[in-house]
């Protein structure tokens, strides 16, 4: 019959508790050195711009940098799988349009991450729509009469967007196969190129986010054609959806914080207490309200069943669509 060493069973009960204390002194101290927060997009655009009030706010409240790092290219997918491979720490963060992912997954023939799998839902940052506008240059004033414009041209006319895979780049692709009209789609990497060849009238129209239109359609340089979301703005009332021209099409965006699978616990809890927090005071409300950016305060696990709930919608556009990308 064995009998157990007892000097060598306190001695593994005693590991087992050092590792247990120094497991919990990670995650309490947290953060005990800069946070990096990745954003798959360039400067410019409602992403990058609430991933930075979120990074001021953090870096004020933890009294640690929280650096925002822009890793633009392939639709949002380079940054996402930087992160999926990241250590799982809490240390290296990704806002990232989950509408781009949930598109991307049916969208794309292969994603190098597994949305769901592979990341860690933490916190809702924003919700939005995107703006179809014209350039200067080009007669149309209203969505019917661009596609009258479109229709008219040898060959059609080319439409920019951030990046292949986002969600104004479904939306005009689904506006091209239901009108059968020629439209060519020039993906640039962010709204900071596409803005500058909007202007130039590279091309003759392009989907962007609002915030980064209206200035500019203020100030006369580019034109509002229509909104991309469900429903007309408060913001913009007399903006028409793309849906009351062709039912169906259109609907919102949303952005959210997101870390690698397994990040602990109460990591998770913090980071979101303190984005509620920020997003739902009133200077940040005045401020995304003035920009058609909308919050919607989750926990953790409401945010990850909006996170596959996304995946499906998305995903039957994309099939009803027709739509593939290889």
């Amino acid at each position: 019959m064995h009998v157990r060493d007892p000097k060598r069973a306190r001695w593994v009960c005693a590991l087992a508790l050092l590792a247990l204390v120094q497991a919990g002194a990670q995650t309490t101290t947290f953060p005990s050195r800069p946070v990096r927060i990745v954003v798959p997009y360039a400067p410019g655009g409602y992403t990058d711009t609430y991933a930075r009030v979120v990074a001021q706010d953090l870096t004020r409240v933890f009294g640690q940098p929280v650096v925002v790092d822009n890793r633009p290219g392939s639709g949002g997918n380079l940054a996402s799988e930087l992160v999926a491979r990241s250590a799982p720490d809490g240390y290296t963060l990704i806002v990232a349009s989950i509408s781009a992912t949930a598109i991307n997954a049916s969208l794309l023939a292969s994603l190098p991450f597994d949305p769901l799998r592979d990341f860690t839902p933490i916190a809702f940052v924003a919700e939005a729509y995107s703006v179809l506008v014209a350039a200067s240059s080009v007669p149309a004033s209203t969505l019917e009469e661009l596609l009258d414009f479109a229709r008219a041209q040898p060959g059609g006319i080319e439409y920019g967007t951030p990046g292949v895979g986002l969600p104004g780049h479904l939306h005009i692709e689904s506006m091209k196969l239901r009108t059968g009209i020629a439209l060519r789609h020039v993906p640039y990497k962010g709204e900071s190129e596409l803005l500058p060849a909007l202007l130039r009238g590279d091309v003759a129209f392009a989907s962007m986010s609002a915030s980064t239109a209206l200035p500019h359609a203020r100030a006369g340089k580019i034109k509002l054609i229509a909104n991309t979301g469900r429903t007309r703005s408060s913001a913009l009332p007399g903006l028409p959806t793309i849906g009351e021209t062709l039912p169906g099409l259109g609907g919102n965006s949303s952005v959210a914080l997101f870390g690698p699978a397994g990040v602990p616990e109460d990591i998770v809890q913090r980071l979101n207490r303190e984005v509620d927090r920020l997003l739902q005071s009133p200077g940040v409300q005045r401020r995304m309200a003035a920009n058609a950016v909308a919050y919607v305060s989750m926990t953790p696990a409401q945010l990850g069943d909006f996170q596959r709930a996304e995946i499906i919608r998305w995903g039957e556009m994309v099939r009803a669509n027709r739509l593939r990308v290889e």
